[in-house]
Parts: C-alpha cells; structure tokens; sequence
C-alpha cells in the first residue's frame, strides 16, 4: 500500500484501435499481482454524455456497471482482468465533463467569470481523474485517453494530464504512450517514423512519454529500441515491445517479460516484486488445452461487429476453460433466418444464445430460432431481448396466442406478453433512462437457475426498458413455461425457463457483464457444460 496515490496516463498515437485497454488492463493486473490496489479508467473524448444511446456499430457494446453507469467496453476488460468492481467514476466522457461545467455555471459558481476550456474544463478533468485515487481505495490509479494524440477532441485532456504530471511531481504521475511500429513487407523492415512524430505531437503539447509501449507484428531488435529511446527521449528499458498475441489474456505474460512494472514501479518509486500470477497462468492453460469442443451459435443483429458482444464472447472464452472445452461461438444474423434456411443454419449447433438488442429489425428470425431450439431440444440460453423473444414464440406457438408481441415491436399487438415497465411510461429522455445496474433476484428452490447459481437470492446487472407482462404469468406456467425468477420489490420476472427441455434459460439481465478470468459467470458455464452434454447425445438427424 502507498501512503498518497499515484497515477498512470495511457495515450495512445497514430491509432486509436491499438488496445490501450488490453495494455492498461495487463498493467493493472501485474501490479494488483504485487499487492498494489489497482483501479482504471477510461476518459472518452466524444460528446455523448455515454455510450447508452450510440448504436453497436459506432462504438461497440454499451457495458453498465453496478451503479447503473453506462459505460465504454473497456470497462468490461478492466474488470475481466481485475475481477474488481467499477463504477461511475471510472468511465468519464467529453459530454460529461462540459454537462457538468456548464450546470456549474448556470447556478452561478464561476461567480460571473468568463468560462473558458482552461481552466474551468481541465479543471473538471482533472477533478474526475482524482476521484477514485481520493477514495482512499487504490494505491495506483490508472487513466486510459480515448482517442489519438494530436486529435482536437483529445486536447483539454492532454493539457489536464500536463498539469497533474506537474502538480503531482516526480514520482507520483507517469505517461505510457501507446503507438505502432508498422511493417512495411515491400522494404522488409519496420519503420518508427510514425511513433517518433506521435511522440512529438505528445510534446508540443507539453507532456513527455515516460514509457513507450510499441504494438508490432515482428521483433523488435535491441537496435531499433535504441534508435526510439534515442529519437523519444526515454530510457531503453522504457521501450516496451507489444507484440501481437493469440489471446488478449497472454499480454499480462507478456508484459511481464517486457519488463514493463518494473520499469512503472521504479519510476513511481515503489517496491517491485513477482507478481503472483498462479491462478491467471491455470486459468490460460484450461484455456490453450482444451479436452473437447463445442459450436454454439450467437444469434443477433450486430454479428458483423464483433465488439458488439464483447462481454458474451469473453465469457464463453471464461466458461469454455472452466469447462476445458473449447467454444466456437458462430455469428448469426437473426435478420436473414427464417423457417426455411433454420435446420441448415442450426441444426448442427450443441447451443443456441439469442443475444440482446433494442427494435424490431431481425426479431422474427430470433423468435424462429427459439422455436427451433425448443422443439429439437437444443441447450437454449436468451439475454434480456432473447428472454423475451423466447416468451413471444412460447405465447405464439404453445399457447396459441396469435400475434403474441412485444410492445416494443408492436404497439397494437393483441397480447402483449412483453410490456412497457410502469415507471418507463412517461419517460422523455433515452439516455440513463431504462432500468439500469444491478438488481435483486429471488430463485425459486429446485429450478435450473438454482442449481446454477446454488443459491437462492443473486444480484445481476440490468438495461431495458421493457419486461415480462405479469398479466401472463398464470397462462403461460400453465403451459409449461415457469418463471423460476422474481425481483423480490417489483415482482417483475427476472428468469424464465422450460423443466421439460434439455436447458432453456431465459434471463431479463446481462450475466455476461459480470463474467471474469477469476469468476466465470455460473449460467455460462452451465450452458457450455449442457452443450457439451448434448454434444454426446445429440440424434444422428441434427448432427
């Protein structure tokens, strides 16, 4: 433990998809190893106040924490690698920040100044990166930079870190700065221009790189790290070289050989120790060797971005080597699936997951795979709008109710099995609106949810705006399909399933938000697990 904290700014140069996320996640993760409390967070210089209203394809999944913040995916990473909990305070936007000033001014704080980006905007930057080191909670605080270095959005922020290197002093803030080597296969060599004028740009601004954290496809040579320590003004054990790796959760490993906490601990003046990595290297060698293998499909209308789903696709990676069984997740674009090409596109999968999603667009192809599933007993697992797509075709196909909806999809639907929440009714504003965080939920004793979970009461993370429609509730567990589920204030259906089939689950919440390297979510890896199950005994017409 530290007696004040110290802080780490991550830029990044030429790219801003170089994974600055990874590198602070593995950074973080080598020193939490060493005993060190470690948090991050992620400043995002675009102008949305989140990402809660951005469509997957700008900017990929929304992630939401506990507190009901939504938040950029890199948060997901944080707490993948950490299995610690963020929060509001570690995600922080450009739309924030100026809400936040210009809310200040309009109660006349500024008491009549001219309000101006220096210093009222910096000032609140640098008061938001300070919030979670003032905790008291972490000893080391790191700040990922959205954004490419030399980008106007990106300014105020680069001008707050030069402050706090200053205001801080030696010792207690240094800047990693993220950039690329690239490989020029006509000349055969890679070049460093790009990192050097990157480097420069940070300069100009008036903040030196501390550590330079180069990403590469090939070997660096002990030359050509001179040559940069040489042309960026860093040590040459400050040149770190990112290479690119098979698995995200090799770079802590990686990291590590670089040298790269120790060279962070020795310029923050903090003892440097092995970290203690034991359990990470058991959980990648379940994950590298796996004993069998299973192909489940991901049913959504985001598949062509695969950082649409980041959160699912990590948490089978979790699941799959709890399992030791390797997880071929296979895309499915619910929009062109129809009851003509489903046997052909499903009939060969050991699992089935319709992913979440807000509109109509893709929603029938979702509910003709629900149906396939559940009449040829494939393990079935729905998140949040796949929960209620498998609602809609139980109400359509077993009970009969024609034109069973959501009134999300159909306003003037004659059964609205899924409806608008009570306290949504009146809501104006789409932004931090829906039901948002985490949750309680009461598990009925006996059901599949128990069985996973082991317990009867769990608490799991939320963002809709529509629900189960009580008025149902009867009708449908008559007929087979129980909610096994409840909040235990609202009585609104949290978790709905099928006894009778192989393993349908059917969760109004987003399990996949709290799956980590340490924890791996219980419902994933009882889904991989039924999968595999099936797998063995699948019948030989659907194999």
């Amino acid at each position: 433990m530290t007696t004040n904290p110290k802080y780490i700014f991550v830029t990044g140069g030429v790219s801003s998809s170089l994974g600055k996320g990874i590198i602070a996640a593995s950074l973080a993760k080598l020193l939490q190893a060493q005993g060190y409390r470690t948090t991050i967070q992620k400043l995002d210089p675009y102008i949305n106040i989140d990402p809660g209203t951005l469509n997957p394809y700008e900017h990929g999944e929304c992630y939401v924490t506990d507190d009901g913040a939504e938040t950029d995916l890199d948060l997901g990473h944080y707490e993948r690698f950490l299995n610690v909990a963020t929060s509001q305070a570690n995600n922080v936007t450009t739309g924030r920040i100026y809400q936040s000033v210009i809310d200040k001014e309009r109660r006349g704080e500024f008491l009549g100044k001219t309000v101006q980006v220096i210093p009222h905007i910096t000032d609140e930057i640098k008061h938001r990166i300070q919030i979670l080191g003032n905790s008291g909670d972490y000893d080391i605080v790191i700040t990922e930079i959205g954004g490419t270095v030399g980008d106007i959005e990106s300014l105020p922020y680069i001008e707050a870190v030069r402050q706090l290197q200053w205001e801080l002093g030696e010792h207690n803030a240094l800047v990693i700065h993220l950039t690329l080597i690239p490989y020029l296969s006509a000349a055969g060599e890679l070049k460093t221009k790009p990192t050097q004028h990157s480097v420069k740009t940070l300069m100009e601004s008036g903040v030196h790189a501390d550590i330079l954290v180069c990403r590469t496809e090939h070997e660096l040579q002990e030359g050509l790290k001179e040559k940069l320590a040489r042309f960026c003004n860093v040590k040459k054990e400050a040149v770190i070289q990112s290479i690119d790796a098979s698995t995200i959760y090799d770079v802590p490993n990686l990291m590590l050989d670089e040298g790269l906490d120790k060279v962070v601990l020795q310029k923050l003046d903090l003892k440097s120790d092995t970290p203690n990595l034991e359990r990470w290297n058991e959980f990648l060698k379940r994950h590298k060797n796996p004993k069998s293998e299973v192909t489940i499909g991901l049913i959504g209308k985001y598949v062509e971005l695969q950082d649409s789903y980041k959160s699912i696709l990590e948490a089978f990676i979790h699941a799959g080597a709890e399992n030791e069984v390797k997880v071929n997740v296979e895309p499915i674009h619910s929009e062109f699936l129809n009851e003509d090409n489903i046997d052909f596109k499903l009939g060969h999968l050991d699992g089935v997951l319709v992913a979440p999603g807000f509109g109509e667009r893709g929603i029938e192809g979702k509910i003709d795979a629900v149906k396939f599933v559940r009449e040829n007993n494939i393990p079935f697992l729905g998140i949040c709008l796949g929960m209620q797509m498998a609602v809609i075709e139980y109400a359509r196909n077993v009970l009969n109710l024609n034109n069973a909806n959501s009134l999300e999809m159909d306003e003037h639907t004659p059964h609205p099995v899924i409806n608008l929440m009570e306290s949504q009714k009146d809501v104006i504003n789409k932004g931090g609106t829906m039901r948002l965080g985490a949750w309680d939920c009461d598990i009925v004793e006996g059901s599949i949810a128990h069985k996973v979970y082991s317990k009867t009461s769990i608490k799991e993370r939320h963002r809709h705006r529509f629900e189960f429609n009580d008025d149902y509730k009867e009708q449908i567990e008559a007929a087979g399909m129980k909610a096994t589920g409840l909040n235990p204030d609202t009585g609104l259906v949290e978790i709905i399933e099928i006894p009778e089939h192989n393993w349908f689950v059917g969760v109004q919440y987003h399990p996949e938000y709290k799956s980590t390297v340490a924890n791996p979510h219980p419902l994933f890896v009882e889904f991989v697990k039924a999968a595999l199950k099936y797998k063995k005994k699948k019948p030989t017409s659907l194999k």
